[in-house]
């Protein structure tokens, strides 16, 4: 409806139909001149003004285009009734260039007018039944069409809206699935790791130590050599074993209900069950999006299997903090730091803070990881703030 070349289109049709209606009754007179000079006119005006206001809003050039095509109308119905037709154009356009239905229907009455005043104009005060009559029917109709069709165009637009909200609901649900199925596939392998490795790796254990056991009645070269094996078997079992309840806790989901800190406060109180460190928890931020949440809440469980791996700390600190536009979270150890680590994921080719590095960057965010002040080290993400939908 707002295609400006159907609305070129239809106003050169109206005015060769202006014309063509003058030529079809020869002799022409002052009466056929003037109402071709309005279809020139009105052309001009068209193109230099009229049509700029297709799809807009502006109402004093509303104002404006209803006074130009009343006085085109009226003029040319006042040369000759036959220049009518201009009307099958300014009703419409009066439509589709209105700030509102009211002033729509103002300026139908306005146009109606015109060509009422151009009958009497052309016929005398005693054709006023008639021209109250076509002009009566011409405004009935452009309202209850107009009035009809803005009905329906209202409909179509609550329809996108709702649209839109349905594809919006279905991405939605459609990532929660896919969350849902990660944290599903995260904790199967969780699952697998602590029922076959890890229980093949404390049996290990219990093996060498048996083993180590029953070598101490032992004398000689060789039981001396034995039980250095044994003791650096036991050793490399309780290292892996380490690692492996360390993956167990990184890959076990945890939930994000009851909000941000409530999570944060369950996963510190399964961290310091699990490895003795003291776990402390500072969070201010309310109202988060869902999905910022589990973000923070997933980067706050890769940092503590950092701790849990490699600073061999007594303590460890998560803090959140909203600001304006940002949200940040700290995970601070009292450990050996990072430059005394031995296999600091930070190192180029580690991959337990790369993975933070590509969970921050899917929100938008950044991570930094360093040696804290006084001892130990700091990671710290910071993303951008994004509120509850």
């Amino acid at each position: 409806m707002l295609n400006r070349r159907w609305w070129d289109l239809g106003a050169l049709a109206v005015a060769a139909v202006t014309v063509l209606f003058g030529l079809a009754e020869p002799p022409y007179g002052p009466g056929d001149w003037g109402a071709w000079a309005v279809a020139g006119v009105f052309l001009v005006l068209y193109f230099a003004y009229l049509r700029g206001g297709i799809g807009g809003e502006d109402a004093t050039r509303h104002v404006v285009i209803t006074i130009v095509l009343a006085v085109v109308v009226g003029t040319g119905v006042a040369y000759d009734p036959s220049a009518s037709i201009l009307q099958a154009f300014a009703y419409p356009f009066i439509w589709i260039t209105a700030p509102s239905t009211r002033r729509a229907i103002i300026a139908n009455v306005v146009i109606a007018l015109a060509l009422l005043a151009g009958y009497l104009v052309h016929f005398g005060l005693g054709a006023w039944l008639a021209g109250l009559t076509v002009a009566g029917l011409s405004l009935g109709f452009s309202i209850a069409l107009g009035l009809w069709i803005t009905h329906i165009a209202s409909i179509g637009e609550e329809r996108a809206r709702l649209f839109d909200e349905l594809q919006a609901a279905q991405g939605q649900l459609a990532a929660m699935h896919r969350e849902a199925g990660v944290n599903e596939e995260r904790a199967r392998l969780a699952r697998e790791i602590h029922d076959t490795i890890a229980q093949s790796l404390t049996g290990l254990v219990m093996v060498a130590q048996r083993t180590e056991n029953r070598l101490a009645t032992v004398e000689g070269a060789a039981a001396v050599a034995a039980r250095g094996d044994v003791e650096l078997i036991e050793q490399m079992a309780r290292e892996a074993l380490t690692e492996a309840r360390g993956l167990v806790a990184s890959l076990m989901p945890v939930s994000a209900d009851g909000g941000l800190a409530a999570a944060l406060g369950r996963l510190g109180a399964a961290f310091e069950r699990e490895t003795g460190v003291r776990v402390g928890i500072e969070a201010d931020a309310t109202g988060l999006d869902r999905e910022l949440e589990v973000v923070l809440l997933r980067c706050a469980q890769e940092g503590l299997a950092n701790v849990r791996k490699h600073a061999q700390a007594s303590r460890a600190q998560i803090g959140v903090t909203a600001y304006v536009d940002r949200v940040e979270l700290t995970v601070r150890d009292d450990g050996v730091g990072p430059g005394a680590r031995t296999g600091d994921p930070a190192a180029p080719g580690g991959f337990g803070l790369a993975g933070l590095r590509d969970r921050a960057a899917l929100v938008g965010g950044a991570f930094e990881f360093g040696a804290a002040e006084g001892g130990g080290s700091l990671l710290r993400v910071t993303v951008p703030r994004k509120e509850q939908g």
